[in-house]
């Protein structure tokens, strides 16, 4: 059992070297990038690595999920921007001692217009969304070590127009409880079209990702640190006021979350983030009130748990996150 542990954690670790040559200038289906649990929004984007019985939290990194209690509902909604509605459900289930599987689904609808041809005449309305449905697998590799992934298909249509997509996700993760420290690399959305909505085939949203939370014994704190988009290093992948891009120094940062968790019991939370990239995307296009802050809590009440967060995404409206879960 020892050597099998030790050849599939190699796997890993072999895997994610691969996963970081993928770089990509274009992507689609990019609502995949989008939050699926509100603790994940309340830390700023930085919370991969937390360990919680939270249904929601391996759509971003399934390489928690044996982390989720057995046969493990939850769902999720995000007002992303008006008119668009986003959101997710996940089943859990445990798989032996070790293991775990696990179903999902996102969606995004962008809502409906009116449709009109080159001479004007009305054809009527026209709507676009995404759809994603996942599967899950995740194994305890070691006293410390766990690994998962995640296989995904994606389809879209818009206004007539149809495409699917083939994704796969990796994740790794390390917990030693006795000194309260978590890490994870997740190499998120590795795929493309297999069928393109036109002659152009394009690749999904590929990130790769580190985490890192910190506790400080029976201190009811927390600190979680995420570095995310490691293969993305053009300066003009990222936004700036006069469009020439931005700097060495911007680009790094821009890859940084921080969050703080305050939980003084083990069924309670408080959350607070702070994400760079966002916060200086949206002072340079004029909405720099409170930009890259995020906060939240959640409550757990013997099978059911809630959580709701807030974070500013673009520049138009807040947005708000809900999840609950429900051990059956």
């Amino acid at each position: 059992m020892k050597s099998l542990q030790m050849r599939l954690l190699a796997l890993f670790i072999f895997l994610f070297p691969l996963a970081a040559a993928a770089q990509e200038s274009g992507s689609v289906f990019n609502f995949l990038s989008l939050p699926s649990s509100a603790h994940v929004v309340a830390l700023g984007g930085a919370g991969l690595a937390v360990v919680d019985d939270d249904p929601s939290l391996p759509l971003h990194n399934p390489s928690l999920l044996t982390a989720v209690a057995d046969k493990s509902l939850g769902l999720n909604y995000l007002t992303y921007m008006r008119g668009v509605h986003t959101g997710s459900a996940s089943f859990v289930r445990a798989l032996g001692q070790r293991a775990a599987w696990g179903v999902g689904a996102q969606f995004a609808h962008y809502g409906s217009m009116r449709a009109f041809d080159a001479n004007g005449v009305e054809e009527g309305d026209v709507s676009a969304s995404d759809v994603a449905l996942s599967g899950y697998f995740a194994y305890n590799l070691s006293g410390y070590w766990s690994g998962g992934v995640a296989a995904k298909v994606v389809y879209g249509g818009y206004a007539g127009y149809t495409s699917v997509a083939l994704g796969v996700d990796l994740a790794l993760h390390y917990l030693n409880e006795d000194t309260d420290f978590a890490f994870s690399a997740v190499a998120s959305n590795l795929g493309g079209q297999v069928k393109a909505f036109g002659d152009e085939h394009e690749r999904m949203p590929f990130n790769l990702q580190a985490y890192a939370t910190k506790g400080f014994g029976h201190a009811p704190f927390s600190v979680s640190l995420g570095l995310v988009d490691l293969t993305r290093w053009k300066h003009t992948y990222y936004y700036s006021a006069d469009g020439t891009g931005v700097g060495f120094g911007r680009k790094l940062l821009n890859k940084v979350a921080l969050g703080v968790e305050w939980r003084p019991i083990p069924l309670f939370y408080v959350a607070m983030g702070y994400n760079f990239r966002r916060a200086h995307e949206l002072t340079a296009a004029g909405k720099g009130h409170a930009a890259g802050l995020t906060v939240g809590g959640g409550v757990a009440v013997k099978r059911f748990r809630f959580a709701l967060a807030y974070a500013q995404y673009h520049a138009s409206m807040p947005s708000f996150s809900f999840s609950t879960g429900y051990a059956l």
